[in-house]
């Protein structure tokens, strides 16, 4: 079982959080991003861009933060955070 969290913080609270979960055969990766594709419609966003502090980050800590440099268009919040809660081995 794959779980991938999401939320939205403003202001140091969750204005929006949402758990996508994936039982499918696929890579990692291409569960990660096909969560990312699912907030994306949930929380009507564009798919954040990965830069290399967030994909060490994620690496180390199965967790990362996605502010306004990871968007192309403005956001209304401060950061997404997307959190592994459980992987497939």
């Amino acid at each position: 079982m794959f779980r991938l969290w999401a939320r939205e913080i403003k202001n140091n609270k969750t204005v929006r959080d949402l758990t996508v979960t994936d039982d499918r055969q696929e890579t990692r990766t291409h569960k990660i991003n096909a969560a990312l594709e699912a907030i994306g419609r949930e929380f009507d966003l564009a798919v954040p861009i990965w830069l290399n502090k967030n994909i060490s980050e994620f690496k180390r800590l199965s967790k990362t933060r996605f502010d306004q440099d990871n968007f192309i268009e403005a956001i209304d919040f401060d950061y997404l955070e997307i959190q592994m809660l459980e992987e497939d081995f």
